[in-house]
């Protein structure tokens, strides 16, 4: 075998093109329904698609906007480098979705709210709902910022694509047609995005496999390299990626994200019925597993080709981050418009996740700030302010969900439980996530899989160290380490996916002490559809231990009456 060099293709003008025409079709959308409903201006139209949605687009706007570009181009980059354990993450999603659709949406559903922090008011107080908010703007606005930024740098550095340029023209694109045509518009740009997202991987999995010489020999460069010793049942928290930390700790991490997230449940509530948005839900869930498939199996073919000379090592690229776009380079290179097709696939991505953030930020905005100081605002004027606030734009995941899990679960809690368990739960995980950040964990943990540089014609021996972070792969300098205390190599080496765990069992505990020493709320005050009875969910649960799990709630009423759904603008019956 020859010794690979280190030029691959570049940008060509065709690339550009297919790049345009993903923001040429997604403005396109925005402004077709900005033309298409122009007489239809209520701020329920405009935030929550008039509530009018069927599953199906719903299902790949949800799919399309939890595959951000990060997932795209940092997923195969994991895949290479640690292999193909990644794909538990598989349960993790299914477990994810199974207690999002069963647990969390029939209460917001229900609920007749539009944002998901009036539940906090409904169930807790107003200074809850406030507190709730602003965390979440502040998350959004910095996690929006990585997605943003983080794949545009990588592209940029290997493909020589505008760095700023991508950056402003996703920002502009994204506001452009939330502004236009509000969320149906958002919705059906990320079915789009998400057709253009799996075309971009079916690309990269055939070219690739035809320079392995197949898929089969592939597979095997793959076994041989240690890359598809999947189950790892080792319980150690401190390891990076076992079964146990990717199932559980990721089941939390993406429970935090998604399941009480405002962009999530802002789609499924915008679908004409709980059935509707409980089946979006669902098929959403297959959309994630077949990209997951496709990024796993992008990461084996790409180790199969560089197996014998690695780009990251070899000094043919910076960052692990790197290496997709490399590689997509490598093998598209001599094929005019289909790198671009993988940018706007890794693009796709980014627009459908800063969408999804910009549309749930104007909802917030205008519900939990606005239409609370002037509750006399006409639609049109609401309307308004709502596209306004669009120019305005997890470790906080898990005491959210810990916060949200304590009204909708914990039936005897009260709103003093809130503030405790928020600053318990936060203090927790942000102490462990900046402490592991500051102090990286040790490749004994981490366990990165060798790496080979036997064929490549220029060899840099000065690779960086690196340190994985839920987000992306970060490259930091070398330090020299004389001794590590007992909190580094335990607390601070925690695997990244407790970190939302930590936050949640912190809030959630503290919460329950709080309510044992300050007296539960009384069963009578509470509206039974802001609590959701887990027992229900078992058929094998007799009548009577049903209710005595009720904890005092009237959910009898629920279910002889017909449904009300309530929020704060009054009682509405279906």
């Amino acid at each position: 075998m020859e010794p690979r060099n280190q030029a691959v293709g570049t940008f060509q003008v065709w690339d550009y093109i297919v790049f345009a025409c993903l923001f040429v079709v997604s403005s396109g959308i925005g402004v077709f329904f900005a033309i298409k409903e122009r007489k239809n201006d209520s701020s329920s139209e405009f935030l929550v698609g008039g509530r009018q949605m069927t599953c199906g687009p719903v299902a790949l706007s949800l799919t399309a906007s939890f595959m951000s570009a990060v997932t795209v181009i940092g997923a195969p980059a994991d895949v290479y480098r640690f292999g193909a354990s990644y794909i538990i993450f598989g349960f993790a999603y299914t477990l994810m979705v199974i207690l999002t659709a069963e647990l969390f949406l029939p209460v917001f559903y229900r609920s007749g709210i539009t944002s998901t922090y009036e539940y906090l008011e409904l169930r807790f107080c107003k200074p809850v709902r406030i507190a709730a908010t602003l965390i979440y703007m502040v998350q959004t606005i910095v996690y929006t910022g990585v997605v943003v930024y983080a794949p545009a740098l990588a592209l940029n550095q290997v493909t020589q694509f505008n760095l700023w340029g991508a950056i402003f023209a996703t920002g502009i694109v994204c506001t452009f047609y939330c502004t236009l045509g509000g969320l149906k518009a958002v919705v059906w740009s990320d079915a789009f995005q998400m057709v253009v997202m799996v075309a971009g991987f079916l690309i990269v999995l055939i070219q690739g496999s035809y320079k392995n010489g197949g898929i089969s020999t592939a597979w095997s460069t793959a076994e041989a390299g240690g890359r598809l010793n999947v189950f790892d049942f080792d319980p150690n928290p401190l390891r990076r990626h076992t079964f146990w930390t990717v199932t559980v700790g990721g089941m939390f991490t993406w429970l935090g994200i998604y399941g009480v997230n405002q962009s999530t449940i802002q789609r499924c509530i915008s679908c004409k019925t709980e059935n509707h948005a409980r089946w979006a839900l669902y098929l959403n869930l297959l959309g994630l597993l077949v990209i997951l498939f496709c990024a796993v199996v992008s990461g084996l073919i790409m180790y199969a080709l560089y197996a014998n000379c690695d780009p990251w090592t070899a000094g043919y690229v910076s960052a692990p981050d790197q290496l997709m776009p490399y590689f997509v380079l490598d093998i598209l290179g001599n094929f005019p418009g289909l790198p671009g097709l993988f940018v706007a696939c890794a693009f796709s991505g980014t627009l459908s996740t800063v969408a999804a953030s910009i549309n749930a930020l104007a909802t917030v905005t205008y519900e939990d700030f606005v239409s609370q100081c002037w509750r006399d605002l006409s639609n049109r004027t609401a309307t308004w302010i709502s596209k306004a606030a669009l120019s305005i734009h997890g470790m906080c995941g898990g005491p959210m969900l810990g916060l949200f899990s304590l009204g909708i679960l914990f039936p005897f809690t009260n709103s003093k439980v809130t503030a405790g368990g928020l600053i318990v739960g936060s203090a927790l995980s942000f102490w462990v996530g900046v402490g592991a950040f500051i102090h990286p964990a040790p490749d004994t943990n981490t366990r990165p899989l060798p790496l080979s540089t036997e064929n490549c014609s220029i060899v840099n021996h000065t690779a960086p160290l690196i340190t994985q972070t839920p987000l992306i792969m970060m490259t930091l300098p070398k330090r020299c380490v004389v001794s590590r205390s007992v909190l580094i190599d335990s607390w601070y080496s925690m695997s990244y996916l407790y970190y939302s765990t930590v936050g949640f069992l912190g809030t959630v505990i503290m919460g329950l002490l709080i309510t044992l020493l300050t007296g539960p709320t009384k069963p009578q005050e509470l509206k039974p559809w802001l609590i959701r009875p887990v027992c229900d969910l078992f058929c094998f649960c007799s009548e009577k231990y049903r209710r005595m799990f009720w904890c005092g709630v009237r959910h009898e009423e629920e279910k002889v009456v017909r449904h009300p759904v309530y929020s704060l603008r009054g009682t509405q019956w279906h």
